[in-house]
């Protein structure tokens, strides 16, 4: 008959069996699963080995408190890494049974020098994963904004970064104006990756809006970096649509978001100062641009004004010359309208003497030749005399009144033609000209008669009577052949 034991009995001969089998410590290589620290100090672990991702060994796992007390700051002293969930460990550890709460290990001791160790192989295959997706440096590929302005910001509320950071940016010497948005987020401990990519996701809700995310932390221990060396919170800012700005307070190395980021940057002050001289970059950019453009403006105006002057001088003496010329027309037209005039007289006065002259002839003859019949013919002489001589003097007065009324008629129609003449040359007097409405186009300081002059986008100065301005041809139409 088979030996029959209670309970109790087969866990107290499986603790002696493994006492016999594991008298002293055993070095052990695990990954911790689940790390509790209660209020007397001791430290509860759960220790679990993975095969890719099936667990395919398990077990409970003591650190005693004063025990605790000294490995865990060497450990995150010497490893830069928090004592927590998620690390590969070697641990010096007793192999305990009890009856009641079955298998545990006692840990004495650990090995920081092997989780140094996985920690940069982990480290290094996440880069080399990253670089064989073709993500690693895509973030780094977009265009910051000339002028970052509306920054989107990760970090803690309360985290003295911040604070460091908001003042920089806020009195800055230029006075430059930020809009800053902060999306709060754990900046260490276990919550670090998933708050870091969901305010990352709330971020790429308004991406439009914003021109940058900067993620700052500042100071802090070592130790508490080893969130940002995370594939997922990676692979989150690789692939993010704004530029990325980091600075997460650590001097010495950087994580593997500072490497995908697309700017690093050492503090959160250092991070505004980013930011800041961009601005100023831009600021004195502008500065440039509005002195060459002020300066080719004064040398345009310069040019301008002297091409002006040089046309007005042009005018003037071209409008002298006018003046002239038509003035000695004038003059010369006057002349000749004197001489017509004076020959005119003359000619009618010559003409008149001599019919004054045939006159007296005719009745001196006239006179002799009826002297004889006198006598008889006196009464009759008289009459037909004196009816002779009222019809003379009649004609005489008629032709005296057509010479008058010619000369009279002569010297209106020159008068009106002087005036015509003066009229003439007061109208074609440029300034009139102008005066009237008429405008005078030029293209380069002359005149343009007619389109063929002229093509499209070319610039014109059209001259009014009060003053200039300048236009640009956007449509021409020709009329007639």
């Amino acid at each position: 008959m088979n030996q029959q034991l209670t309970l109790s009995e087969l866990n107290q001969l499986i603790k002696n069996a493994l006492l016999d089998a594991f008298p002293g410590t055993v070095w052990v290589v695990a990954e911790v699963s689940e790390l509790k620290q209660n209020r007397s100090g001791h430290c509860y672990l759960e220790l679990i080995e993975k095969e890719g991702n099936t667990i395919s060994a398990r077990s409970r796992a003591t650190i005693w408190s004063y025990t605790y007390r000294m490995l865990k700051p060497y450990f995150e002293t010497t490893t830069g890494q928090l004592f927590t969930e998620g690390i590969k460990v070697l641990v010096q550890a007793t192999v305990e049974y009890h009856p009641a709460y079955g298998l545990s290990l006692n840990i004495k001791d650990i090995d920081p020098t092997y989780t140094v160790g996985d920690m940069a192989m982990q480290r290094k295959e996440i880069i080399n994963r990253l670089k064989a997706e073709g993500v690693f440096e895509m973030n780094k590929e977009l265009a910051l904004p000339l002028v970052p302005q509306k920054i989107a910001v990760i970090s803690s509320a309360t985290a003295a970064g911040y604070q460091d950071f908001m003042n920089q940016l806020e009195n800055n010497e230029y006075g430059f104006k930020f809009y800053t948005k902060l999306f709060e987020a754990y900046m260490q401990g276990a919550e670090t990756v998933p708050s870091i990519i969901n305010a990352l996701d709330r971020i790429f809700a308004h991406d439009d809006f914003f021109d940058a995310v900067a993620i700052i932390r500042g100071g802090g221990a070592t130790a508490d970096l080893s969130s940002f060396d995370d594939y997922d919170l990676a692979m989150n800012i690789t692939q993010f649509s704004l530029p990325v700005i980091t600075g997460i307070g650590h001097e010495k190395d950087d994580t593997i978001i500072d490497l995908v980021a697309h700017t690093r940057m050492k503090t959160p002050t250092a991070v505004a100062e980013f930011f800041v001289n961009g601005v100023e970059r831009y600021y004195e950019r502008l500065l440039e641009l509005e002195n060459g453009i002020v300066q080719l403006t004064r040398e345009t105006l310069d040019a301008k004004q002297e091409k002006l002057e040089q046309a007005a001088e042009a005018l003037k003496y071209s409008v002298a010359d006018f003046i002239n010329f038509r003035q000695q027309q004038l003059n010369k037209r006057s002349n000749e309208l004197q001489q017509n005039v004076s020959q005119f007289s003359f000619k009618k006065h010559n003409e008149l003497s001599k019919l004054k002259h045939s006159l007296d002839s005719g009745l001196s003859v006239w006179f002799v030749e009826e002297k004889n019949n006198i006598g008889k013919k006196q009464r009759i002489l008289r009459r037909v005399v004196g009816e002779a001589v009222f019809k003379e003097n009649a004609k005489v007065n008629h032709q005296q009144d057509l010479l008058a009324g010619r000369v009279r008629n002569v010297l209106a129609k020159e008068h009106d033609r002087i005036l015509i003449n003066e009229n003439s040359v007061r109208l074609l007097n440029p300034e009139n000209v102008l005066k009237r409405g008429f405008t005078v186009t030029l293209k380069d300081g002359k005149i343009i008669k007619s389109s063929k002059d002229v093509k499209v986008g070319e610039k014109l100065e059209t001259r009014f009577a009060d003053g200039t301005v300048e236009s640009k041809i956007i449509k021409k139409i020709r009329y007639g052949s």
